[in-house]
């Protein structure tokens, strides 16, 4: 198993501050860090990809869409502007080293219809993510598709129609990842979930119900790491939490208060509960 910790509990922008939060997540035992591709900066993810080599950390990286480069929507300049900013996101992403790209960029983050996804909204979403995944292979990188929660998105809600959506677009480089935060809400059976999924699985992000430390909330976690035990998963296991640090997140993430002693501390108790999970059951 490799444990990660998503930056986004700090910034939403790779800038030389981040230096010594990264440096002090590899002392407390991380394997990588998720870092954000929210811009597309060719040389900074390059510096930043010799320094994660340096530091002897891997990395995954996420990203999303907007109502500008939406991948579904009924604009064909606008779906075709979502494929090329996946591509160049992608292209950021190779620049650090990274081996996965998540996130929910299959559709624009926050953008509602006022009813679920149309027939020509799956198709567009779909064969958008096929031209995305044919180029994820010529850099090296496999996607992780997520679900969200129903008042996030409506493309992809539960872990079922994301399988389903790579599923259809039939690329080995196209896979979705499971996220414990959104199965609290949608699965109403968890090991079902991570059953039916666990073949197209790129990726497992920990996230507690109130996306602060792991371990501290209501989600089965017994559950969560039984059925990933049994359907054989070793892979990354990325720590997604959230708090104040990044304005431009909050009509997303809904985080009004801090609800953890400081980040440092998170990360840390996040490290240790997840090593703890996975040596209890994985040998």
């Amino acid at each position: 198993m490799k444990f990660g910790m998503n930056l986004l509990l700090w910034t939403g922008a790779m800038n030389d501050d981040m230096v010594p939060v990264v440096a002090s997540l590899k002392e407390m035992g991380y394997d990588g860090v998720e870092i954000p591709v929210f811009e597309d900066n060719i040389e900074l993810y390059t510096q930043w990809g010799a320094r994660l080599r340096e530091m002897d950390l891997e990395c995954t990286a996420v990203t999303v869409r907007g109502e500008e480069d939406n991948p579904i929507s009924a604009d064909s300049a606008v779906r075709a502007l979502g494929v090329e900013n996946n591509k160049r996101a992608l292209d950021n992403a190779a620049a650090a080293g990274a081996v996965r790209l998540v996130g929910p960029y299959h559709s624009a983050l926050g953008v509602f219809s006022g009813q679920g996804p149309t027939e020509d909204e799956w198709k567009w979403g779909v064969d958008s993510m096929r031209q995305v995944a044919e180029h994820a292979e010529t850099v090296g990188i496999t996607l992780g598709v997520e679900a969200l929660n129903r008042f996030e998105t409506y493309l992809l809600n539960t872990h079922a129609d994301s399988a389903r959506f790579v599923r259809e677009v039939d690329h080995p480089n196209a896979r979705m990842m499971y996220d414990t935060f959104h199965a609290n809400i949608e699965e109403k059976d968890i090991a079902q979930a991570i059953r039916d999924c666990s073949d197209v699985c790129a990726l497992v992000h920990i996230s507690e119900n109130d996306r602060s430390t792991p371990g501290t909330g209501n989600v089965d976690w017994d559950t969560n790491f039984n059925t990933l035990h049994e359907v054989g998963y070793d892979g990354w296991m990325v720590v997604e939490a959230f708090g104040l640090a990044l304005p431009e997140l909050v009509a997303a993430t809904k985080i009004w208060r801090r609800m953890y002693e400081s980040e440092e501390q998170l990360a840390g108790d996040a490290l240790a509960f997840m090593k703890s999970q996975v040596a209890s059951r994985w040998t």
